[in-house]
């Protein structure tokens, strides 16, 4: 039986292999055609299969000419049609419904042309060692297209090596020369490869349940390595000598290093949201222009230059690592002007949780973790300019082609596989010109924020006047660590808070006293509390250090020292002050009970000194039930609401606190800051939720218990608690309350249309922080006593 070859495929089949390869690229466009009809295959998609197939031909008319074909041959058009379907596989990759049933009927193909190429070769008597191995590498392609496609939709990250171990196999054969001897045809060798075929078809169908799937996978795998082994073996017996090219493999193995060096820093997000797989997955335009450019470069001048390179590529990693702390902690990006006083922030915070030799050796490995990223970037640049220039011949066509599809993909409109993360990255670029942008910017805020301090209503206010519908008084501002809107809103946690809320809205109302609510919106969230009750109180927002350094260096009048000059006795409880606070004098307190300050003998409860019941049992122990003094204004800043979270203690009757000791039952299960990133997020919720629930408890008794009818307790969240619990997007937005007996004080603040009770609800009214101080004076300033 002969085949016989109708007239267009028989001159295809002897034309030159460049027109034999345009056949093969409008297969291709044909095929994407199609499946951008009927599938998810977009631009980028589309885009990423050109990538793939460019290479390939090129490689493939590079053989040719090594191996002086003029054509392809018959087969070897039949496999060129396979490599077309294989690219196309490739492009289907992680796509489920009609893009999964796509993958699977091409790859079904392509495997059916596997038996036909070989035939053809036969009975046309034109097989070749190109065509042969060009069989043998789109075989190989295949497998590893369809592994990877297994590994992302069965999330099993060791299935890709059932398409690498071939080329671990080719790759090790340049560290170790014997292995490239030729090697016997072995039936079990070819009924294994097969099998991958068939396993990975099936896993790619998803046919198999989950767990005889993955044994089946297992067993392939298993195979396979028996298969390569058993080659490995025959090999080594077969050479008289085993030499090992270590120079070669470390060469190759600092060259790869080097690469992933400068593609991680060029691609790693700067938001923690956007830190997935995924996003690694991207072009940066900066390792496309710096190839070409390097590749022109010769000599010294190329040195220099990427050195140059390689240090401001240094930079933008250190700047995208400060960005990732700072919107983990913070939620905002790291401030290059404001931010560097927060290091000192840091290292106390190292030194409280680690201990003065631990924060001295955490700062040292992070200097010489700064200095050893700038010059192993600058290294590594260098390095990878010696190679573009090298290979020339390569480095610039490559350019050329990804430089096209950067700027094909960066003009299709939502080209992305991670949300606000652009397939066609530029980084750098952004990074290198978001901070000249920024810098000049933050500078100028510098100088008008100064005006802003300077432009203050109540500065000449006389003292007789600020907050006379408060006199005879006691005012406390109780601020609730990290209690946020999410408490309120979230739906897993607004049930239990709620509830919360509305029984302590029954226990105050038997008690005598009412309230109403509102919504402040903080300017920070995730951290730096200080800020939040600068911002409190006074009437500026106060969203970074360099902001509130100025502030506490100046004379603007704040809510606490409005109170002390209009005749209260100020006071300030503050569990979390472990170093002297000069602040104190800017803001009005006369008196500070820092934590050394508070009798407490008791275990801490991880970042909190103390439980918030001892905390509020110290105020009233210290403060607020002496009979020596006149009215009272108190900051209390409670703690146990501070991540981590846990652990949490019952809340425990008031006459059996004394010094605290009786706490060390309840401190088991200490934890750090940083836990709360490495946790389980549903556990970490639950125990921020806990944590609240406890602070709120707290605050909630003691009204009940100490209050009087002249007493006005606001209540307030300072910011959200960290994106670990709120998630991505969430609102700075802190519940406020006013708690009070008399009635004639709520009426005072009725214009302000808060709501009854302590839960606001979603539509009640929200206002910047920084507008609390001014509302808080008119509503209280003018009227006396007798003006009520």
């Amino acid at each position: 039986m002969t085949v016989v070859i109708p007239r267009l495929p028989r001159a295809l089949a002897t034309a030159p292999v460049a027109r034999q390869l345009v056949a093969g690229a409008a297969l291709l466009a044909v095929v994407l055609a199609l499946l951008a009809a009927f599938t998810e295959v977009g631009v980028v998609r589309a885009v990423l299969g050109v990538v793939l197939a460019v290479p390939a031909a090129a490689l493939l008319i590079r053989a040719a000419r090594r191996a002086q074909e003029l054509t392809l041959g018959p087969a070897g058009v039949v496999t060129l049609a396979r490599g077309a379907l294989v690219v196309a596989v490739a492009t289907l990759v992680g796509l489920d419904g009609a893009g999964q049933v796509a993958l699977v009927s091409l790859a079904l193909v392509a495997f059916g042309l596997d038996a036909v190429d070989g035939i053809v070769a036969r009975r046309t008597g034109t097989a070749t060692e190109l065509g042969a191995r060009f069989d043998m590498e789109t075989d190989a392609l295949l497998l590893l297209v369809l592994s990877v496609h297994v590994a992302v939709a069965s999330h099993l990250w060791w299935a890709p090596a059932l398409g690498l171990l071939r080329y671990a196999f080719v790759g090790a054969a340049r560290v170790l020369p014997w292995l490239r001897g030729t090697l016997p045809v072995r039936r079990s060798a070819k009924a294994v490869a097969a099998l991958q075929g068939v396993v990975l078809i099936v896993a790619a169908a998803g046919l198999l349940p989950g767990t005889v799937g993955h044994a089946v996978l297992a067993l392939a795998l298993a195979a396979l390595l028996w298969s390569f082994g058993m080659s490995v073996v025959w090999l080594w017996r077969a050479a008289d000598e085993h030499p090992v090219r270590w120079r070669a493999a470390g060469a190759a193995l600092l060259s790869t290093v080097c690469a992933a060096l400068v593609g991680v820093i060029l691609v790693l997000p700067s938001d923690p949201v956007s830190m997935v797989p995924a996003a690694f997955l991207r072009l940066p335009i900066e390792v496309v222009l710096g190839v070409a450019v390097l590749a022109l470069l010769s000599g010294r001048t190329r040195r220099i230059t990427a050195a140059v390179a390689g240090l401001v590529l240094a930079v933008v990693g250190l700047l995208k690592l400060f960005d990732l702390g700072f919107v983990i902690f913070l939620d905002r990006p790291f401030d290059p002007v404001s931010d560097w006083v927060l290091l000192g922030n840091a290292q106390e915070f190292l030194r409280g949780t680690l201990g003065s030799a631990g924060a001295v050796f955490a700062a040292v490995l992070a200097a010489v973790l700064a200095v050893g990223l700038l010059v192993a970037t600058a290294r590594a640049v260098v390095r990878l300019g010696g190679l573009a220039a090298r290979h020339r011949r390569i480095a610039l066509p490559g350019a050329a082609l990804l430089g096209t599809v950067w700027l094909v993909v960066w003009a299709v409109a939502g080209a992305q596989l991670v949300p606000g993360v652009p397939v066609a990255a530029a980084d750098g670029v952004i990074q290198l010109r978001d901070r000249a942008v920024q810098i000049p910017a933050s500078i100028a805020d510098q100088r008008a924020f100064a005006a802003e301090i300077a432009d203050d209503a109540y500065a000449d206010v006389p003292d007789d006047q600020l907050l006379g519908a408060l006199r005879g008084k006691d005012v406390v501002f109780a601020v609730v660590e990290s209690y946020g809107r999410t408490a309120l809103e979230d739906p897993e946690m607004a049930p239990r808070t709620t509830a919360l809320l509305d029984d302590g809205d029954r226990r105050l109302d038997a008690a005598g006293f009412a309230s109403r609510s509102g919504f402040l919106t903080s300017p920070i969230s995730g951290g730096g509390s200080w800020l939040a009750h600068a911002t409190l109180f006074s009437g500026l927002r106060i969203d970074d250090q360099r902001r509130h350094d100025a502030l506490v260096t100046s004379d603007r009048l704040t809510l606490i020292r409005a109170f002390r000059d209009a005749g209260w006795e100020t006071t300030a409880v503050m569990p979390g002050t472990t170093r002297a606070w000069p602040e104190a004098d800017f803001y009005g307190h006369q008196r500070v009970h820092a934590l050394d300050g508070l009798g407490y003998q008791g275990p801490p409860f991880s970042w909190s000194p103390m439980p918030d019941q001892y905390a509020m049992s110290a105020f009233s122990r210290l403060e607020h039930d002496r009979t020596d003094r006149g009215p009272l204004l108190a900051e209390i800043a409670l703690t146990s609401s501070h991540a981590p979270w846990t652990p949490v203690p019952p809340m425990l009757p008031w006459d059996e606190i004394g010094d605290g000791s009786v706490y060390a039952p309840y401190a088991g299960d200490q934890r750090t800051f940083e836990s709360i990133f490495a946790g389980d997020p549903d556990a970490i919720r639950q125990d921020y939720l806990d944590s609240t629930e406890y602070s709120l408890e707290t605050v909630l008794g003691w009204i009940e218990r100490s209050g009087d009818d002249d007493l006005v307790v606001v209540v307030l969240g300072d910011h959200q608690p960290a994106s670990v619990v709120t998630g991505p997007e969430a609102s700075r937005d802190v519940p406020v309350s006013v708690v009070t007996r008399d009635r004639e004080v709520l009426d005072l603040i009725a214009g302000w249309d808060w709501s009854d009770g302590l839960r606001p609800p979603p539509a009640a009214p929200v206002w910047p922080m920084e507008e609390f101080r001014d509302r808080f004076l008119d509503a209280f300033g003018p009227a006396g006593p007798a003006g009520r």
